[in-house]
């Protein structure tokens, strides 16, 4: 289920008309050769969330949104519209194999990493059950 759900996810993401217009790129893993900014699925990782009858899973994954700007707050308004973007994922995903029990937001960080480039790292759990 993990994969899938790393499917969806990033789908639900790059099919957003504003984070379309605001980012070059929405991929699984970093891009070789994109400009700034993009985001990307870059760790995920699961253990067993089943049940004796059900499958299900509990799915971590950090997105990753690199982008240049000397104002730590230059990206305020990005981050605010991937979390809400991601937070509005439907549930019924029936027709990837599972639905989504619950989805949460654990922890995100910030940081430069030089000549203006920001990171921030959302981290997001998924609790699945198969469909």
């Amino acid at each position: 289920m993990e994969i899938p759900f790393r499917a969806v996810l990033i789908d639900w993401l790059a099919n957003d008309p504003a984070l379309g217009a605001a980012l070059n790129a929405v991929v699984e893993e970093a891009p070789s050769r994109v400009a700034l900014p993009w985001l990307a699925l870059t760790a995920s990782a699961s253990t067993n969330w089943g049940t004796k009858t059900l499958a299900g899973r509990e799915i971590r994954v950090a997105l990753e949104l690199n982008f240049r700007s000397d104002d730590p707050l230059g990206c305020a308004a990005l981050v605010a519209a991937i979390e809400a973007r991601v937070e509005s994922l439907p549930y019924d995903q029936a027709a990837s194999g599972f639905r989504i029990a619950s989805l949460a937001m654990l922890k995100a960080r910030a940081e430069q990493r030089g000549e203006a480039v920001r990171v921030v790292v959302l981290e997001y759990r998924a609790r699945v059950m198969a469909a």
